[in-house]
């Protein structure tokens, strides 16, 4: 005997829905707004509710009525005899959707149905049945759109896409059968049978791998479900359902064709945790392998052929989790991975916002979109290969002196020995450069002492810092040789528009004053150091967010950093930390008193795929902190501003706080530790007790890079150890 269903599913997910019923043998087949509806006979329902990967709930439908009213809804309801579906003796809940006019909430219209229910048993002299709120015997369906009123039992009962293998989904979860929806819409099922491999690199609680694994198992995502809704249903045929289940058992039970290769990574080690939990609860170590990795370092596995493949992955969103401002960096620093790692695979990135989605870089070929609890969530399909080139957030200018083509300033006779000099230096730096892949250096430090500013260049763009002139040299004359040295930049590095070129006036600056901004461009560019990425500002404030001068203090850190746990200080915008991360450190913390800062640090982890979890960052004083943190540390990193009077913070001179600041940090230092302090402090003297306390090696010449190799004083840096 054939029943007419509807089976419930999340909005975008009824046309697979619909595919997945046709193979459970359903008829009349027809996708709804709220699902799919379907005839068939009772076998194939219990078939869904055990085995669907998509559906909510699985619905008998039992009638439709056109109602507005109350008393429409309670007598349509009276037109079901639901003697045949419950005994008096048991227990009901109504679950009721909708609205209309005169039905306004959802607490009103279930009343009414189970008024209707309740008066039907009592007029034909039976027993009433009760209602139970948590588990009741059987769950009556109602739902009210558009003026028309259907009525079903469900047969399902708590809805279909709580598995029960995950018991904390994290911050912000995936539903089960979303991520079901994403792996049959990239052809998961067919490809798993093909040997392909699945990968998840920001795996989170390893919901996708688990579906994955459940479809490529052909493991029915219910069959660990204790109870449905039909078991305290009249009308459920035990028979049927043990036939249903066998067959089940007996399809789980056989292995499949080929070997299963199914990886996850996450730099968050409790999201590790998580997954591997929800792993064991379904048994299934063995296929679903996960590791702690961030993304930067997250590789193709090569210990078999895996050149195909499927990658499915579901980044933070920022409703939810995540620093908003630097999740398009994440999803850069995704598609840029992605494209470089897993040539000809399938990648499937799940995000809730479309811009988000475009950040990857890469073109998507097809595009689905799903509703996951609140939010919309676009499903992008993007088939990795030649034909699909990475592109990043912006495109950074050439490195070099060449690349744009102007006719040349007419310079002064101060601009053209500002010019004279620029070349003279690039000629000697340029062997360097080219050697050591560096594209962020200074190429000018006031070598003509008349002409006193810093210039920097960052992958092609000046950045021209004035220093402030002596007070004997009046405004005008100051104001037109600082004129003739920018017009002498520009006509070396062929730079057309003035807008071109970042000027800052480079006054001596104190406390909060370093801070403040000076702009609001909020243009942030992406430069290399090495493998690290960095964004950096040239324009809002006198700093750019990158400490050219501690280039080789940042290698250092990086080759040093493996398998320990790293601290940087006074952190900046956390670009020693990336390195640091990049270089193998297990975790990191960085801590500065600067929320822009901390807001840049989160950006550049972002950039380079690095998890904010293991590698976090704290706004705090410093010395507060470190007087009250416990924890070890194998490598720190201490660089802290000559004098800070910050509101709220106790002033800092690092003549005379070092000392004490160093007690602070090297008690924080783990046994066989390291130690760098640096400080730019021109004047500085080291405290001999510093010498006393703990051995002590002088490194600044060797921390000096050769750009700045002509102002041996940018910075001093001592390399600590305990005794």
């Amino acid at each position: 005997m054939n029943h007419a269903f509807l089976a419930t599913c999340p909005a975008g997910v009824g046309v697979y829905l619909a595919q997945e019923l046709t193979g459970f043998g359903a008829q009349q087949i027809v996708e709804r707004p709220v699902g799919v509806s379907f005839e068939g006979e009772l076998a194939v329902a219990y078939q869904a509710c055990l085995c669907s990967r998509m559906a909510n709930r699985i619905i008998l439908q039992l009638g439709a009525a056109e109602v507005n009213s109350g008393d429409e809804l309670y007598q349509a309801t009276r037109q079901i005899d639901w003697t045949a579906h419950l005994a008096a003796t048991s227990s009901l809940l109504v679950e009721f959707a909708g609205r209309s006019a005169d039905v306004r909430n959802a607490q009103f219209g279930a009343q009414r149905i189970k008024d209707a229910i309740v008066d039907q048993f009592r007029e034909k002299g039976m027993g009433r049945p009760s209602v139970d709120l948590k588990q009741p015997d059987v769950r009556v369906f109602a739902r009210l759109s558009k003026g028309r009123l259907v009525l079903g039992i469900n047969l399902s009962g708590d809805s279909l896409h709580r598995r029960g293998y995950r018991l904390d989904g994290g911050v912000a979860p995936l539903r089960e059968n979303i991520a079901a929806a994403a792996l049959w819409a990239a052809g998961w099922p067919e490809r798993s049978r093909q040997g392909e491999a699945l990968l998840d690199p920001m795996c989170g609680s390893a919901t996708v791998l688990l579906e994955g694994a459940l479809m490529a198992l052909d493991r029915p995502p219910g069959l660990n479900r204790k109870r449905f809704g039909f078991h305290g249903w009249a009308g459920h045929d035990e028979d049927q359902w043990r036939a249903v289940r066998s067959n089940a058992d007996e399809r789980a039970a056989t292995p499949p064709a080929h070997q299963l290769e199914i990886r996850g990574y996450d730099g968050d080690m409790q999201a590790v945790r998580r997954s591997q939990d929800n792993i064991g609860r379904l048994g299934l170590e063995g296929i679903v392998r996960i590791r702690c990795k961030d993304l930067a370092l997250v590789t193709r596995p090569t210990h078999r052929d895996l050149s195909r493949g499927v990658l499915v992955t579901n980044p933070p969103w920022g409703e939810r989790m995540g620093q908003a401002d630097a999740l398009p960096h994440l999803y850069n620093a995704l598609g840029e991975r992605i494209s470089e790692e897993f040539d000809n695979w399938l990648a499937v990135v799940l995000t809730s916002e479309l811009s988000l989605g475009k950040a990857v870089g890469l073109r998507a070929n097809k595009r689905h979109r799903f509703h996951n609890g609140r939010f919309d969530l676009h499903c992008l399909q993007f088939q990795l290969g030649p034909d699909n080139r990475f592109r990043p957030l912006q495109q950074a200018a050439e490195h070099g002196s060449g690349g744009r083509s102007t006719a040349s300033l007419a310079l002064s006779q101060g601009g053209q020995m500002v010019a004279n000099r620029l070349r003279k230096n690039l000629k000697r730096l340029t062997p360097w450069l080219k050697r050591e892949d560096v594209t962020c250096y200074r190429v000018y430090d006031a070598d003509i002492p008349e002409y006193a500013a810093a210039i920097d260049v960052y992958e092609g763009r000046l950045h021209i810092a004035e220093y402030a002139a002596p007070k004997e040299i009046p405004e005008q004359k100051a104001a037109q040789r600082f004129a003739d040295l920018v017009a002498g930049a520009r006509d070396v590095y062929e730079v057309a528009a003035a807008e071109e070129v970042a000027v800052k006036q480079r006054l001596r600056q104190r406390g909060r004053d370093q801070y403040q901004r000076l702009e609001t461009t909020r243009e942030r560019l992406v430069v290399r150091e090495g493998r690290v990425k960095v964004l950096v500002n040239l324009h809002d404030y006198l700093d750019t967010g990158l400490f050219l001068d501690h280039r080789p203090l940042r290698t250092w850190l990086g080759r040093e950093a493996s398998g320990g746990h790293f601290l940087n200080l006074f952190s900046y915008t956390g670009v020693a930390t990336v390195h640091a991360a990049l270089g193998g450190a297990t975790t990191s913390t960085s801590v500065d008193s600067s929320a822009t800062y901390l807001d840049w640090f989160n950006a550049n982890l972002a950039l380079n795929g690095l998890s904010d979890r293991q590698h976090r960052g704290v706004r705090a004083d410093v010395r507060d902190w470190l007087s009250e943190e416990t924890r070890a540390y194998d490598l720190i990193m201490v660089d802290p501003p000559s004098f800070s009077n910050s509101k709220g913070q106790a002033d800092f001179d690092v003549q005379a706080d070092h000392f004490s600041l160093l007690e602070l940090a090297m008690a924080r230092l783990s046994e066989r530790g390291v130690l760098y302090f640096s400080t730019n402090h021109r004047k500085f003297v080291l405290d001999p007790a510093v010498e006393q306390t703990w051995q002590v090696q002088d490194v600044t010449q060797d921390s000096i890079p050769e750009d700045f190799s002509r102002n041996q004083r940018i910075h001093a840096c001592w390399r600590l150890t305990h005794n």
